[in-house]
């Protein structure tokens, strides 16, 4: 448990765990590392170095005030960092839900030497129709103008729950998930949802370029992403498709067993000997 420098001054916190392939898990707007805590002990005993971090503006990293230190970009040069530091040099597993899953695909693009394989949690490339991303920027918007206003109180026991630690709230990890986020800065949140979540451009056209193995996984009930993934799934070269059974957005927390045994299985398969 550490932190490490951005290119622009600030400080990222990030956590490293185990030996062997590096595995980089990046979550969703709003959570913090605490998110993937589940995850951690599987991947570590499967052979995998578990890499943890938080986002500029979240969790126990830096949240700068200037608007001008948030961007798509920011987050893939802090991505970079992160993996230099965990791994030097060495190609990586990038895993991410929602937003973290469109940020490792950004990456993806931009440095796809750096990637050996994908994990995409309820995730989506983005908007193609213009009218689709204003759509997406003013809900993001409104979830911005909550944090200003009233911050994180209610956050994850509200409407906002089954989206940030799931549908099983009495589940520890699901509270312990939720003190982490209540414990942010909601100002740097809502910044980095106004400049980076909401605006992220979509890659839904730049898919075909990605040859790295990738899964795609979806909760059952997750509505807003099952075509998102189906989507994804098909135009993806080198895809596997999976739909968690019984759980909504956060599957890793609501049905961790099924999600790591899914996560597992498809990098045995997919990069025997890692």
């Amino acid at each position: 448990m550490t932190r490490i420098e951005t290119k622009d001054g600030f400080e990222l916190y990030v956590e490293a765990h185990g030996e062997g392939p590096p595995l980089l898990l990046s979550v969703g707007y709003c959570q913090t590392h605490e998110n993937f805590r589940p995850q951690v002990e599987p991947l570590v005993a499967a052979g995998y170095r578990v890499v943890l971090w938080d986002y500029r503006g979240h969790g126990r990293s830096d949240s700068p005030e200037s608007l001008d230190a948030y961007s798509i970009d920011h987050v893939v040069d802090d991505m970079g960092r992160v993996l230099e530091w965990a791994a030097p040099g060495e190609p990586a597993i990038l895993g991410g839900l929602s937003f973290g899953g469109l940020a490792s695909l950004h990456f993806t693009l931009s440095h796809p030497e750096r990637v050996k394989a994908l994990l995409l949690f309820s995730s989506g490339p983005g908007f193609k129709k213009p009218e689709a991303q204003a759509g997406w920027e003013a809900q993001v918007g409104r979830i911005a103008d909550r944090l200003e206003k009233i911050g994180f109180e209610g956050f994850t026991t509200g409407r906002s729950g089954a989206t940030s630690i799931g549908r099983r709230p009495e589940l520890p990890e699901a509270q312990a998930a939720g003190r982490a986020i209540q414990a942010q800065d909601p100002a740097g949140v809502a910044r980095f949802g106004r400049r980076v979540s909401g605006p992220a451009p979509g890659v839904i056209d730049e898919l075909q370029r990605i040859q790295q193995p990738t899964l795609v996984l979806v909760g059952e009930n997750d509505n807003a992403y099952l075509r998102a993934a189906e989507v994804m799934a098909a135009k993806l070269p080198n895809s596997r498709h999976v739909v968690v059974p019984d759980a909504g957005h956060v599957s890793n927390i609501e049905q961790r067993e099924r999600f790591n045994e899914a996560v597992i299985g498809f990098l045995r398969e997919s990069l025997p000997g890692g």
